[in-house]
């Protein structure tokens, strides 16, 4: 399996980018994120992605991510019948990881169906399936420049967080509620909601 590729980007294509590493050239099917940070590199330059080698009877892709992160909502969303790398790609290339994992966190169907090629009935599948395996830490991603943001990390965070953006609150009003509920002593799931709803 080809997990990450370092080398010098040699083309960009529509279609994939072109990156020699020690003097094989991988065509690699790129994110949005992804292809955007390759086509920084100044030529002659190394750059990096993450990757997902697919083999299928009559194709093998090597699919390009921008970090760690992003290649694991890849794998969760082909992980759902009727979505494949192709349409789980053009999700990852519509929208950033975050927006993604907070509309299933929400239960936002319309939000997905808007992205090219996927209609409602597999948005709403989508939610169905992954809605309760995305983390507090997907949701809020990493926003910030040079990666992470501070985020809560527990199974309790997760659930508050999850619960709070049921209730029509965005992703970064619950995650704030939840740190300062959690501040204030709050420890399982009903102490942080209590807490986190007074202080909205």
């Amino acid at each position: 399996m080809i997990g990450y590729l370092r080398g010098t980007v040699k083309a960009l294509d529509a279609a994939y980018v072109l990156i020699e590493v020690n003097g094989v050239g991988y065509e690699v099917v790129c994110s949005g994120a992804a292809f955007s940070r390759l086509s920084g590199v100044r030529k002659g330059e190394e750059g990096e992605v993450y990757t997902y080698l697919k083999v299928s009877e009559d194709d093998i892709t090597l699919f390009g991510f921008a970090d760690l992160q992003e290649k694991a909502l890849f794998l969760k969303l082909t992980s759902v019948q009727g979505v494949g790398a192709k349409l789980a790609m053009s999700v990852l290339s519509s929208m950033r990881p975050s927006e993604v994992s907070e509309a299933i966190a929400s239960a936002d169907s319309k939000r997905l169906s808007s992205v090219k090629g996927l209609g409602k009935k597999t948005a709403e599948r989508i939610i169905l399936e992954l809605h309760g395996k995305i983390s507090a830490d997907e949701i809020l991603g990493a926003d910030s420049v040079g990666g992470r943001v501070s985020v809560p990390v527990s199974s309790e965070d997760d659930d508050a967080v999850a619960a709070l953006m049921g209730m029509g609150f965005t992703r970064q009003e619950s995650a704030r509620a939840v740190d300062r509920a959690k501040a204030n002593g709050a420890r399982t799931v009903e102490e942080i909601l209590s807490l986190a709803i007074k202080g909205m």
